[in-house]
């Protein structure tokens, strides 16, 4: 007897079609409980070494820079291929490993090796302004969202909504950081006439002390009030370019030979701008003791 596969399925269509719907059920299930991410973590086993040499051309970036540190990649265990730009005051060298190697690991042997090209002899110049930097490509650290705010207002107006954006997208949990950009920073210039400087014996120096003096934002200390400690909060910071153009720099006295003076009597001390009247024969500052 001939055995044919297709008798017992046509006989049997009603099985066919229960087994059929639970296999469809099953892989329904089955994807539903699918671990899913809208943005999976992501790894690439590369590790860039970026260095800043200022003032050298892309041929001697090769030659001082590049060519050390890929020399020292190379000893690496587990590394698969070696590449490097030098541009300009500016030096990439890309490290590439095994897929099995794990990349805090590999990390860490390129520091090494980075270490290692700073203190041979023929490796690293001495002189450069900061060491190499190392780093991998973390996929978390992009961007997945740009905002762009614009309007017919003014910067300030625009730079204030911008910072009410951030601290509210900040708040979400899922938000690891934001980062604005474009905006121009708030900053007061202070424009100093040079001859009314030196005729007033002023320095840069009188200048900047007389600004941070008056702009103080700090807490000293505690202080015992009804038996309870109290936090000393001291708030003075600039709001305005007007304060700053009103800080006094350096009160116009001299201790001998000048007419305005700080006068003194038995019971106070007359702390005001104020000439001494001709009868009051004692005057005082504390600079003149």
């Amino acid at each position: 007897m001939k055995l044919n596969p297709s008798i017992w399925p046509i006989n049997n269509r009603t099985s066919i079609y229960i087994l059929t719907v639970i296999i469809t059920l099953i892989g329904l299930v089955s994807y539903n409980n699918l671990p899913k991410e809208q943005f999976p973590e992501v790894k690439f086993p590369q590790i860039i070494v970026q260095t800043i040499y200022p003032g050298t051309s892309p041929e001697n970036m090769e030659n001082l820079v590049s060519k050390p540190i890929e020399k020292q990649l190379k000893n690496i265990s587990g590394i698969k291929k070696v590449t490097s730009n030098s541009f300009q005051d500016f030096s990439v060298v890309i490290a590439e490993f095994n897929t099995d190697v794990k990349i805090d690991k590999a990390k860490q042997d390129v520091k090494d090796a980075v270490d290692k090209a700073k203190s041979d002899q023929n490796g690293l110049p001495k002189n450069l302004p900061n060491d190499p930097e190392v780093k991998d490509i973390d996929v978390s650290e992009f961007p997945i969202r740009f905002v762009n705010i614009y309007g017919n207002y003014d910067e300030a107006r625009l730079e204030k909504y911008a910072d009410r954006i951030k601290d509210k997208i900040e708040g979400l949990k899922e938000i690891k950081r934001v980062d604005k950009v474009g905006g121009l920073d708030r900053e007061i210039q202070i424009n100093v006439d040079l001859f009314k400087m030196q005729s007033a014996q002023l320095s840069f120096r009188d200048i900047q002390s007389a600004v941070a003096y008056e702009n103080v934002e700090a807490t000293p200390g505690l202080v015992k009030v009804d038996g309870e400690q109290r936090i000393i909060s001291l708030k003075k910071v600039f709001k305005s370019a007007d304060e700053i153009a009103n800080i006094i720099v350096k009160n116009p006295l001299r201790c001998s030979g000048v007419s305005q003076r700080y006068c003194r009597s038995k019971r106070y001390l007359q702390r005001t701008r104020e000439l001494c009247p001709p009868q009051q024969k004692e005057c005082y500052h504390p600079e003149c003791d």
